[in-house]
């Protein structure tokens, strides 16, 4: 078993330690193998992972064993390596394939970010609708998110879905930086409570699980500075090495599983479609102001 191999890229040398290493027993993905995967997402990964502070979560000896967060920059990290200090924390910035390669290194197996961008870090760059199923049934989710996006449209929106990686689907709403995380939360709040209301037996914004029931979870109470979420592209530290993967809401129509999109797939299926999230990206950002004007109407 080799003990490390060198690794060159964009003019680095990264010491990739223990390369044959299973950090996916189930599938038997070594650290290796899930490096090589994982760098066929890296252009799609980093292109909404710049700007933004990360949190890991690293998993030294594989899914399944001890993890932890990693938010803070670690005192060895390489000069290539972009630090911000936001709040008393010295983020990382993951703006580099080299980076995510010494991220990679250290088993960092998920990448979490902010929803600002550090050019505006009291501004959320996106309106996010996270929903979480309270059983393993995923058709309500798809059905929940339907649902929000025809609410999006009936107000002058719309947003691109992707799995979560692991249970649930995120709804993105990219939106001009403007707007503050305690605005954007009204926002939230709005259409959560208004779906809850329209659909009584399929949606709930109860915080408290055991008065979920069987509901989907509308969680309107992401947008906070503090706050992160799994960015797209990014592993997941499940048994299968499923990807936070966006999705047509084509696809979701016909029916999808979170466990559909693993890094042993996502790189053919990233040649073959491209980078669905960023397509979106460039060509739409929504104002909120007529949503504002109707809030502040009927209050």
């Amino acid at each position: 078993m080799k003990k490390s191999r060198i690794v060159q890229i964009e003019g680095k040398e990264i010491r990739f330690s223990n390369p044959d290493k299973v950090l996916f027993p189930e599938i038997g993905l070594t650290k290796w193998e899930m490096m090589i995967q994982a760098l066929t997402l890296a252009p799609a990964l980093l292109s909404f992972s710049k700007n933004r502070s990360l949190t890991t979560i690293r998993y030294p000896d594989g899914v399944g064993k001890k993890s932890f967060y990693q938010k803070n920059v670690p005192a060895y990290a390489p000069d290539f390596v972009s630090v911000h200090t936001d709040e008393d924390i010295q983020y990382i910035e993951l703006d580099s394939t080299a980076t995510y390669v010494w991220l990679l290194n250290l088993a960092s197996l998920e990448y979490h970010v902010s929803f600002h961008q550090l050019s505006r870090p009291d501004y959320p760059r996106e309106l996010v609708f996270d929903l979480d199923p309270s059983v393993p049934d995923f058709e309500k989710v798809i059905e929940v998110a339907s649902a929000t996006r025809e609410v999006l449209k009936s107000i002058g929106l719309d947003g691109i879905a992707k799995t979560s990686g692991a249970s649930g689907i995120q709804i993105y709403v990219p939106i001009e930086a403007k707007w503050t995380f305690e605005e954007t939360r009204k926002i939230n709040h709005f259409i959560g409570s208004y779906l809850a209301q329209k659909y009584p037996k399929l949606v709930s914004i109860e915080r408290r699980v055991k008065d979920r029931g069987d509901k989907v979870y509308f969680d309107y109470l992401q947008h906070y500075r503090s706050k992160t979420l799994i960015a797209p592209y990014s592993p997941r530290a499940t048994a299968m090495a499923t990807v936070s993967a966006p999705v047509t809401w084509e696809e979701l129509g016909k029916g999808i599983h979170p466990t559909d999109f693993t890094l042993l797939n996502m790189p053919d299926r990233l040649q073959q479609k491209g980078d669905l999230f960023q397509v979106f990206y460039q060509n739409h950002t929504y104002s909120l102001d007529p949503i504002f004007d109707v809030l502040n109407s009927s209050s």
